[in-house]
């Protein structure tokens, strides 16, 4: 995942990302790939605009230096990254195609403008989409967000909630990053029940309201067997809102005391599980479609307009937070699922499946079983189907802020709302502009940059004043590092085709509900428009762990922000990286030591007096056995980024080869050439970890090449066959004992072996034994 330039420089943190991940690209270059590993800046956005305001240099200026030494920084890395194709999404250059694919979205009806309660972030004056407030807080800043309702620009996303679910089935990422996009994406398997309201004349002519002249509330639910349960409706109070129902004249100011009361709350004070349930009783009541008894109305804050229908159905006697809300307002408490622990009363919900009691025709039926039937049912009465419903929302792309990519959209009062045809494309952000944000954006206070021409009558007409979220620039960015300079077109189709997906992605697990659900989405879009031929932009993804310092989380706040430059200039970049790759798990990270680089270069210059010493051991077999072991080892390692145990086991290669040899001078010509092919191997091993130190030692032995130009060495299959197997011995499947074999033994040696084994010989003396189970070269168990 390519760096964003904000007011920080990179810290060991993004060297912990880019420094490895360079590692297993020239692993793979060796290997024989062809090897593409491309480099840019996510340079539009927040962060950058905030340190603007801060400093009151424009984000323009204080980007492009950011960027600069950003990219002296990354340069000492030594990383294989092609300059020449890197991208920088605040370039015009670049930006005029993240409008480009905005337009493609709105012209094939993805991109729509509508009002909508949106979180609001008081500190940063911008609206926020749902994946960018964590705990009810900007995830930039921790101020808390409220809701407040503006018109925005939104991405169908929820076009794709299908897609995008079935799609992380076959992608080769970590199972708690698919879970987590899973568990956001919500699929949830239930029915729609239409409740008819009886009481209430509706001030609406809504088609989705009324049918045939009855009104209805709709509530989705996942547990239509606790339906003869329902003892009661709960409606959020912006949907009775929207329903328009007509209550009682007698509940009409408490109805209104209430829903005010509501809309000074965030979305995270509703939905607070630990919260007081609290509600109102509208005086309203609702049928139940398969029993017809009438059940009473009532709005609470805790359901959410957006969550689900808006609605739901109460079954206290089978959800806590019902059973909660009927005690408090003494409302009937039903029991309609068996369970074997409540013999008369109940004292808290039962949640589970079970058996249907109380049910009519249901009854006895499992829930399972249930659950098919009264929807069958249901759906013959007309009042209800089979449905799926999602938690996912649609992405709000809109920022009322200046530092990002304009929308490409012209109102005029004639044509209303039309897009900026594309050979318009850039719209550029207008310089001379005060950037520091009220709540609207700040090009609305440009006069020059929101007067404008209406593409179609050519009246006048004014420019869409917010931007886009960041993300949109950064959802696509990986198609353009192909053709960076391409003209007319965003990306050479027939290079991305060629060399995309992306073959290994690596980046922080925190990107995995926001850029990496929006890339794919984007993906799937551009693989449905003809575009490109692929509906899944990363392949295989890994997340790099955390470097703490004193075992918190680097932060400036905390002041244990190490960057690196003071390190690279005192020990050098290759010790640098091979520290850091040395210090724990690659997808757990471990905590910096300034002391602790220091074993790392003892190890370089262990290999340095290795080489400059020209002298061999006695034990060849044994040491070119080793070295075997060890291109196993450390090539089936750095196929999975276990960077650690592979520089572990070079390490433990070169102190056996140092303690092994006798020394003596370098005598026979074939000794002579022996040693050196095994130098030559152990380098090219150490070369992906530490490329300068180990060009320069394949300079020092003889060669002028490049050392990444060479071949990967493999390893000999016979050299690292194991001389013993270890043979587990186990008693009716209980593990009493093991034993030594030789991979040659047979099935009855290695029985008799065990049978004498004094620990056995406890469990099945006197014994008789049924039979003998044996699995080759793991393990024997006795049945007696």
């Amino acid at each position: 995942m390519f760096p964003y330039p904000s007011a920080d420089k990179l810290h060991l943190g993004h060297w912990y990302n880019f420094g490895p991940v360079d590692t297993y690209a020239r692993y793979k270059k060796m290997q024989g790939f062809d090897v593409f590993e491309p480099m840019g800046f996510d340079s539009f956005g927040l962060p950058a605009e905030n340190y603007a305001i801060k400093t009151g240099i424009p984000p323009a200026r204080s980007t492009q230096e950011n960027i600069n030494y950003i990219r002296k920084q990354l340069k000492q890395i030594n990383a294989m990254y092609d300059w020449s194709s890197e991208i920088i999404t605040s370039d015009p250059e670049y930006y005029k195609w993240t409008q480009w694919l905005f337009l493609q979205l709105y012209k094939n009806g993805l991109a729509y403008r509508k009002m909508a309660k949106v979180n609001f972030c008081p500190s940063c004056k911008t609206v926020l989409a749902n994946e960018q407030v964590i705990n009810g807080q900007c995830e930039r800043c921790d101020s808390e967000v409220y809701q407040k309702e503006l018109k925005q620009w939104f991405f169908k996303i929820t076009h794709y909630a299908e897609p995008l679910l079935k799609g992380l089935e076959k992608l080769d990422w970590p199972q708690e990053s698919k879970k987590r996009q899973k568990d956001w994406i919500g699929r949830s398997e239930g029915t729609v029940i239409k409740f008819e309201i009886r009481n209430s004349k509706s001030e609406t002519n809504s088609k989705s309201q009324i049918q045939n002249h009855k009104q209805y509330i709709e509530v989705f639910t996942t547990r239509v067997d606790t339906l003869y349960g329902a003892t009661y409706l709960v409606l959020a109070p912006e949907k009775f809102q929207e329903l328009g129902f007509n209550p009682p004249a007698s509940k009409i100011e408490k109805i209104q005391n209430y829903i005010n009361q509501t809309m000074r709350k965030t979305a995270l004070q509703r939905s607070d599980l630990q919260k007081e349930k609290k509600g109102v009783f509208t005086g309203l009541y609702a049928i139940n479609p398969v029993n017809n008894e009438k059940i009473p109305v009532w709005i609470a804050d805790y359901v959410l307009p957006d969550y689900g229908t808006g609605a739901i159905m109460c079954v206290p006697a089978h959800d806590e937070r019902d059973f909660v809300f009927a005690k408090k307002y003494k409302l009937p408490i039903r029991q309609v699922i068996k369970n074997e622990k409540i013999k008369t009363k109940i004292n808290q919900a039962f949640t589970e499946d079970g058996i249907l009691i109380n049910s009519a025709e249901f009854s006895q039926l499992t829930s399972s079983e249930a659950r098919k039937k009264i929807t069958k049912k249901l759906k013959k009465l007309n009042t209800g189907d089979f449905d799926v419903s999602y938690k996912l929302k649609d992405w709000l792309i809109s920022r009322q802020r200046y530092w990002g990519a304009p929308i490409p959209i012209i109102y005029c009062e004639k044509c209303g709302e039309v897009s900026v045809p594309e050979k318009d494309l850039p719209i550029k952000l207008p310089k001379n502009v005060d950037f520091k944000p009220t709540g609207e954006s700040p090009l609305a206070r440009s006069e020059k940059f929101v007067n404008t021409k209406c593409p179609k009558c050519g009246g006048c007409a004014k420019r869409e004043t917010d931007t886009m979220d960041t993300f949109v620039c950064s959802s696509w960015y990986y198609l353009r590092y192909l053709s960076p300079r391409l003209k007319n077109m965003p990306f050479d189709k027939q290079k991305v085709n060629k060399w995309l997906p992306v073959d290994l992605y690596v980046g922080g697990k925190e990107h995995v509900t926001m850029h990496l659900l929006y890339a794919r989405f984007i993906t799937k879009v551009l693989r449905d428009l003809k575009y490109i031929n692929f509906n899944e932009p990363f392949v295989n993804l890994r997340h790099q762990g955390v470097i703490t310092k004193n075992g918190a989380k680097m932060s400036k706040s905390k002041g244990n922000v190490v960057i690196p430059d003071e390190f690279i200039e005192k020990y050098g970049s290759d010790v640098l990286r091979l520290y850091l790759m040395a210090m724990g798990p690659y997808d757990e990270g471990g905590d910096w030591s300034d002391k602790g680089i220091v074993g790392m270069q003892r190890f370089l210059n262990k290999i340095l007096n290795f080489v400059n010493s020209k002298q061999i051991t006695n034990s060849k077999f044994e040491i070119s056995k080793q070295l075997n072991k060890t291109i196993k080892k450390v090539t089936e390692d750095l196929e999975n980024l276990k960077f650690n145990t592979a520089i572990a086991c070079l390490i433990e290669w070169l102190n056996m080869a140092l303690a092994q040899r006798s020394f003596s001078e370098v005598g026979s010509n074939n000794a002579q050439t022996t040693t050196k092919e095994m130098l030559e191997t152990y380098i090219k091993l150490i070369a992906p970890f530490a490329p300068n130190f180990s060009q320069e030692l394949w300079q020092k032995i003889g060669h002028r090449n490049s050392i990444f130009d060479e071949k990967w060495p493999e390893y000999d299959k016979k050299m690292v066959s194991e001389d013993i197997i270890t043979i587990v011995i186990q008693v009716n499947g209980k593990v009493r004992d093991q034993i030594i074999a030789k991979p040659g033994d047979s099935e009855d040696q290695i029985k008799n072996i065990a049978l004498k084994s004094n620990k056995i010989k406890k469990w099945i003396s006197n014994k008789k034994i049924k039979r003998t189970i044996y699995i080759k070269n793991r393990l024997i168990n006795i049945v007696i």
